[in-house]
Formats: C-alpha cells, structure tokens, sequence
C-alpha cells in the first residue's frame, strides 16, 4: 500500500510521541519522592527539636508524682551561713550546693569549677537525663533528674534549669548553700541575641547587617511575649529564676520577687567581678585556692562581640528593666559583702587567685591563649558553638604537662557537654542533635 508523505512523517513521529511521557514520568516521581522525604526528615527534626526544647510551662506546678518523698522539707528559706573566717576553730568545707545556672553569666565557667571540686571529692550530683539541661525553658521538676528516685538526695545541683525553688530544695540537705550569678543585662542582652537569635523565629524579619541596633530602636515591633524561644531577648535573669519576664515594672512583684531572692540565696556572684566573687565564695565554703581556679570557658573571640554604644546601651537597660532593677539590688548587696570580708583582704586574695590563674596558664595551655574552634587540634575540647557560626573559642592541651598538673589541667580545659559525658551523664538527645548538626553543617 502506498502512503502519502505526510503519512509517512505521521509513522515515523509516532515512536518519538509515544517515550516523550516516560522521562517527564522519572522526573515527577523522583520530585514527589523528594518532597516526601524532605517532609520526613523535616517532620523528625520538628519532632526532635520538640523534645529537645520543651514548650513553656507557664505555672509553677510540680511535675514530681504526688507522694514522692523530699530529700528535705520545701522551707520557704534556706537555714542562714556564717563564712568560714566568722569560725573560731576553722571549718569543714560546705559539699551541698544548689548552683541557679543562669546563661551567657560565665556561669559555664563557675560550673566547671563544680564539676572538678566535685569529682574530687566523690560527691552525688543531680544531672539531667537525655540533655544538658533540665527540659529547660520548662520549670525544674525533681523527676527531670538522671535515675531519680522518691527521697534521694543529692549534694550538687548546677546544671541550666528555669528555677522552682521547692522542687530543687527537697533534692539537698536543709543546710545546703544557694548561689547564682548575675550580668549587666544591657551586656547580657547583646551576648544572648548574638548567640540564641537564630533560634529565635520572630528575629528572622530582621534585616541588614546590625539586628540588634535595629531590634533595640523599636523592640516592642519585634519583640512577640508569646512567640517561639522569645524569653532569650527579654528580662533573660528574671526568667530563668522563675519569674515572668514580661510583668509589668510598676507592679509590686518586681520588688517582692528580687527580695525572695535575696532569701533564698546565700550568695549572688557578679560576672563583671568574677574573681572577687569566687573568693567570696571561696571564703563562704571554706574551699581551698585550688578549688576556685579557672579558665574563662564559653567565651566569644572579639571581632564577634560588637560593643554596645552610650545609646544602645541605654535601650537594652530601658528593654531588659526588671532585669536592670534585680542587677542593681545584688550590685549593692555585693560590694557590702565586701567591705564585711575587708577591701584590703579582698585585693590581696584576687591577687593570689590571679597569679595562680596565670601559673596554670603556663603550664596547661599550647600557646597560652585560647584558640578560634577551627584551630582546636583534639575535639574533646570542642566548645558548642551557637547555630550557624563557630565564634566560641576554646583550648589546645599542652602535649607535655608533668604528672601532678596533668588531670587538673585536663579538667580545667574540658567543656561542659565532654565533661558532662566523662561523669557519665546520658546525653542521647545533645548528641543526636549535634550529629544533625554536623551531617547540616549548621
């Protein structure tokens, strides 16, 4: 049969028609199975990151079964200390400490003198389970603790909780000792927008290289009080001691809230007056020198603390005003301490911490200084660093330190999360995280 040319052009663009689907097929099953993996994987990190941060509880009602027994009574406050230099025949160091973990205070410094004095003298600590913190921004509850069990009781707790006084008190003895740390908020309010400002979704509108200028000329048109990690940018120290970080400044509150504090703890060290403060504290647990040394840990390298000017430095007090009126309550109260201890004894005493700081200095650390992350040559001295930069700095060991420095100098160098695992704490839901981290490059 004979076929026209256009028949022919017909039959031999019929094979071409007939495979154009199948490659347009491939395509949009490999997009929807993209999406549904993507959704997955999406959906387990929203899932994670749910256990992993908590949602907020707004009250102060104990999650601890009904019925379990305190370790000690929930007094409503802690029995009163004499500082060892007030005892006529010496004093027995104080074991039983409740340390209220505020953040970016140098409390991970102060905290890694906790774990070491700790550990030396084989004492029981309440650790969190799962996580480095206690379910943190939710209120501390005694079962949150590692292996808890109805009546045990503990001598140290120091890890980052949102403070609930009666839960923490039937952990320790009646007589255990209360400390906290403060930070100028105007300060604190910068180093915590710089190193949680990520997590937090409303700061996400910001735009242009300065955020924190531009969320400090008008905060109230970023600031949402209900919005996701929100208590990161406003009134920090209030929160994390219990408090509402949103109340209203002329309500009485304010003041009643400052002066339970006062009650309930026995010492409010001051970040910018860290070493008067360990050898207050020092003095108050009848601790020895070598009990209160250090190396500044968690510590951000210079190009990425941008200073506050005279302004911006106003806004973030005016913006962060509870917290303002609670530094200024310790900041007083602090230096009255001092002139008790002697101002003359005072300087001789930092001098001496300082000069033992510096001798362990040499002898510890390569180089003598800290080092960016990228320059931390063993990753058990690895700082967390905050999402999406790496602006903590860290330390290298010296590779020839002398037996008798060697395990303190170790210690003194080892950040919270790798000294936490050294105890034996369980981090499975911190260690998950960082390995999606990592797999992101987050």
């Amino acid at each position: 049969m004979w076929l026209s040319q256009g028949e022919k052009r017909g039959i031999q663009t019929r094979p071409e028609v007939s495979e154009m689907p199948l490659p347009q097929k491939k395509r949009w099953e490999s997009m929807a199975k993209g999406l549904v993996l993507g959704a997955l994987f999406t959906s387990f990190l929203l899932l994670l990151y749910s256990y992993a941060v908590p949602p907020l509880h707004t009250g102060l009602a104990s999650t601890t079964p009904e019925g379990a027994a305190p370790c000690s009574p929930a007094l409503s406050e802690p029995e009163a200390l004499t500082p060892a230099n007030g005892s006529a025949g010496g004093c027995q160091p104080r074991r039983d400490i409740v340390f209220m973990k505020t953040h970016k205070t140098a409390s991970s410094t102060l905290l890694n003198i906790l774990f070491r004095f700790g550990q030396k003298h084989g004492l029981k600590f309440a650790f969190p389970n799962g996580r480095n913190d206690f379910d943190y921004p939710a209120f501390f509850a005694r079962s949150l603790v590692q292996d808890y069990r109805p009546g045990a009781c503990f001598n140290i707790i120091c890890n980052h909780m949102r403070f609930h006084y009666d839960e923490v008190r039937g952990l320790v003895p009646p007589n255990a000792t209360f400390i906290t740390v403060l930070r100028d908020p105007a300060r604190l309010f910068e180093s915590s927008f710089h190193y949680f400002g990520s997590v937090v979704p409303f700061t996400w509108k910001l735009s242009g290289r300065d955020k924190l200028a531009k969320f400090l000329q008008d905060p109230d048109r970023y600031y949402d009080p209900h919005g996701y990690n929100a208590h990161y940018l406003h009134n920090l120290l209030f929160f994390d001691l219990g408090y509402d970080s949103d109340l209203d400044p002329g309500s009485p509150q304010v003041q009643e809230h400052i002066l339970e504090v006062e009650r309930r703890f026995h010492l409010v060290l001051l970040q910018e007056y860290f070493d008067e403060s360990l050898v207050l504290l020092k003095d108050l647990l009848c601790w020895e020198l070598e009990d209160v040394l250090y190396f500044k840990l968690n510590a951000r390298r210079a190009s990425a603390v941008p200073r506050l000017s005279g302004e911006l430095y106003r806004r973030a007090t005016a913006w962060n005003v509870l917290d303002a009126r609670l530094y200024r309550h310790f900041n007083a109260s602090f230096w009255r301490k001092v002139e008790a201890f002697g101002r003359e004894r005072m300087a001789r005493e930092v001098a001496a911490l300082r000069r033992a700081n510096e001798r362990m200095r040499r002898i510890c650390i390569d180089g003598g200084h800290a080092v960016d992350a990228a320059a931390i040559q063993d990753s058990a001295m690895q700082p967390w660093q905050p999402l999406g930069t790496k602006s903590i700095l860290g330390y290298n060991l010296k590779k020839s330190i002398g037996r008798r420095h060697a395990q303190l100098c170790r210690r003194m160098l080892t950040p919270e999360i790798q000294y936490l695992m050294d105890l034996g704490v369980n981090l499975w839901v911190t260690k998950l995280w960082k390995l999606i981290r990592d797999f992101l490059q987050w």
